[in-house]
């Protein structure tokens, strides 16, 4: 049987909106100020097409953003959250979603001079705190963490201190292991880890 000619629409729509953002995000992570003629090409597709699934520049920014954040989430998902010292899960989950974001260094950079609001931020955020929240939870309930801090504070503090690292260590001012070692004495500090779990040397 023949499919319905809406049904072929709507998937030619889709397969058309995915090729937009394949190439948005590879052009615009090779050349920040590319047109949107430039993205419609390496798409292949008209420049109307591009505009009638993004009608500004600034709508296809968020939706490249919204693709890099879910495959972050997919290789933090893969990290595998729910084994082992709740430290350990913490760290292998920012250092998955840090390998992600570095393949697009370019693009994150643009991302980051583009400000919203507050709303929209915390959005974006929202998938990767709630699983820095689970851990984080995890860790309280074996005893890993203390609970001096509200979560919401410990979970806002730990993806800023994973910004940080990543933003160091691409820098150069700390090399890529400096800048793990770093984020991770910084992690069991603030989340009131005990002292056996951490490898900073003693004070002299």
């Amino acid at each position: 049987m023949t499919p319905p000619p809406a049904r072929n629409r709507r998937a030619d729509a889709r397969r058309s909106r995915a090729a937009i953002l394949d190439a948005a995000t590879r052009v615009l992570n090779a050349e920040p100020d590319a047109s949107l003629e430039t993205i419609a090409g390496a798409a292949g597709v008209t420049r109307p097409t591009v505009y009638a699934h993004f009608p500004s520049r600034e709508q296809l920014l968020l939706a490249v953003v919204e693709r890099i954040t879910h495959e972050a989430v997919v290789a933090m998902d893969a990290a595998d959250l729910d084994t082992g010292p709740a430290v350990d899960a913490l760290m292998r989950m920012l250092d998955a979603g840090a390998q992600v974001t570095g393949r697009y260094s370019v693009l994150v950079q643009l991302i980051s001079t583009h400000p919203v609001g507050p709303e929209a931020d915390h959005d974006r955020h929202t998938p990767v705190a709630d699983r820095i929240r689970r851990v984080i939870q995890r860790g309280r309930r074996s005893g890993e963490f203390d609970d001096r801090l509200p979560v919401d504070w410990l979970v806002a503090a730990t993806i800023r201190l994973g910004h940080a690292a990543s933003e160091e260590a691409d820098a150069g001012r700390l090399s890529a292991p400096a800048a793990q070692d770093a984020l991770r004495i910084s992690l069991l500090r603030l989340l009131g880890a005990g002292e056996e779990a951490d490898p900073s040397p003693p004070p002299r």
